[in-house]
C-alpha cells in the first residue's frame, strides 16, 4: 500500500488525467441508463472510489501536517466517508430500482442522505461549527487556499479551480457526483487539470512538489474546538442564526427525499419545500454576513464566500428535477433539439446532449446537489 501512495504521489498530474479520462468514457457505455442494468453505474462507482482515496492521498501527503486544528484521529476522515457515500449512491440507487422496485429505493436513498447528515453534523461540530466546504469534503480551517499555499511555499498560487467544476457533477465529479453532473463534469475536471498543470513553470512545481514530499512539516498545536455552548455564548444571536442556516443546508437532502417517498417525484410539495428551505437558509446566512460585516467573528473567509456561490448555482439543478423537468425545461431541451436537428454534426451531438441530459435526469443522485 505504501508502494502504491508513492507512486501516486509521484505521477499526481498523469493519474489526474486518466481518472478524468476513464470517468468521461463511462458515459459511452452501453446500456448507461437502463433501469435493468447496474453494470456501468458499478464501473462508474469503482472509478469514483479509487479517484477519492487517490486524492486523499496526495492531499494528507502536503497537508495533513500543516493545517491546523484538524489532526485526523481516525482511521478514514469523516470528509472522505461523504465522498466514498457520494461516489457510490447512484450505485445505491440503481441497485434498489432494480431488485426493489421504484417506490421502494426511496428508502435505500433516504438511508444514505441519513448518513450524509450524520457526517456532515459531526463535520460541522468537529470545526467549530464553520460554515461546511463541498458539503463536508473539504476542510474549512478558517484560512483561504491561496493563504496556506503562500505559508507553505512561499508563493502566492493561484486559487484552486477545481471546487468550479462541483457545480456541474453530484458525486464529488468521480468525487463529486451530481448534475453536479457527472458527464460534463469528467470533461470539464480534465481540461482544469491540464490547465492547471500549465499555469506554473515545469521545473518550479516540480520543486513544490519535491519540497511538500521531502521537507519535514512544522507540527502545529490541535486547538480545541468549542461546545456547542461555548460556541452559542461566544457568537451570540448571529451566530446561532448562521448555525441554524448551515443546519437548514445539512438537513434539506433528507427532508426533500422523505417528501418524496410520502407524495411522490411528480408532486409539486417537496420541490417547492425544498427550494423554500434552500432560500430561507442560504437568506439567514446573507442577512448575518452583511449586517454583523464589521464584526469579524463574521466575516467569511475567501473559501466560505465560494461556497455561498457554489450554493447559489446549485439552484439551477431545481430546473431538471420533477415536476419542473417534466412540466417544462424537457419540452424546451427537446425543442432547441428540434431547431438544431438538420445541422449537420451540431445536430447529432445536440441530440446526444438531450439523450444524456434526459437519462441522467431520471437518477436523483445525479439532481440532488447533495
Amino acid at each position: 500500500m505504501e508502494a502504491y501512495k508513492r507512486w501516486v504521489r509521484r505521477n499526481r498530474d498523469f493519474v489526474h488525467s486518466l481518472e478524468s479520462l476513464a470517468n468521461g468514457l463511462t458515459w459511452l457505455l452501453p446500456e448507461r441508463f437502463s433501469e435493468s442494468e447496474i453494470g456501468p453505474e458499478a464501473v462508474s462507482s469503482v472509478l469514483g472510489v479509487f479517484t477519492s482515496v487517490n486524492e486523499h492521498i496526495l492531499d494528507t501527503a502536503t497537508t495533513a501536517q500543516t493545517r491546523t486544528g484538524h489532526a485526523d484521529y481516525l482511521p478514514i476522515p469523516f470528509s472522505l466517508c461523504i465522498t466514498l457515500l457520494k461516489d457510490m449512491e447512484t450505485l445505491i440507487e440503481v441497485f434498489a430500482q432494480q431488485f426493489y422496485g421504484e417506490d421502494s429505493k426511496w428508502n435505500f436513498i433516504a438511508f444514505t442522505e441519513a448518513v450524509k447528515v450524520f457526517l456532515r453534523l459531526a463535520i460541522l461540530r468537529n470545526s467549530g461549527y464553520r460554515m461546511l466546504l463541498q458539503g463536508g469534503e473539504s476542510v474549512n480551517d478558517g484560512v483561504s487556499s491561496n493563504e496556506f499555499n503562500s505559508h507553505r511555499n512561499g508563493l502566492i498560487s493561484k486559487p484552486i479551480q477545481q471546487q468550479y467544476s462541483s457545480v456541474m457533477r453530484n458525486h464529488h465529479q468521480p468525487t463529486s457526483r451530481s448534475l453536479e453532473g457527472k458527464a460534463l463534469s469528467a470533461l470539464t475536471r480534465f481540461g482544469e487539470n491540464a490547465r492547471t498543470v500549465s499555469d506554473q513553470p515545469t521545473w518550479l512545481r516540480r520543486v513544490q512538489h519535491q519540497q511538500a514530499i521531502i521537507e519535514p512539516q512544522t507540527p502545529v498545536a490541535v486547538a480545541e474546538m468549542p461546545s456547542l455552548t461555548t460556541f452559542l455564548s461566544e457568537k451570540g444571536i448571529p451566530g446561532g442564526l448562521m448555525l441554524t442556516g448551515e443546519v437548514m443546508f445539512i438537513l434539506r437532502p433528507l427532508v426533500y427525499v422523505l417528501l418524496i417517498r410520502k407524495y411522490g417525484a411528480r408532486s409539486w410539495f417537496p420541490w417547492m419545500t425544498s427550494l423554500a428551505v434552500e432560500l430561507f437558509g442560504n437568506g439567514i446566512t446573507s442577512f448575518v454576513t452583511t449586517s454583523w460585516r464589521i464584526n469579524k467573528n463574521f466575516q467569511l473567509s475567501d473559501a466560505e464566500k465560494h461556497e455561498l456561490r457554489r450554493r447559489k448555482l446549485l439552484w439551477a439543478l431545481y430546473l431538471m428535477r420533477d415536476p419542473f423537468f417534466a412540466k417544462y425545461t424537457r419540452r424546451r431541451l427537446e425543442g432547441g433539439q428540434k431547431l438544431l436537428e438538420p445541422i449537420p454534426i451540431v445536430g447529432l451531438l445536440a441530440e446526444k446532449l438531450v439523450e444524456l441530459l434526459v437519462g441522467a435526469q431520471t437518477r436523483y443522485t445525479y439532481m440532488s446537489g447533495s
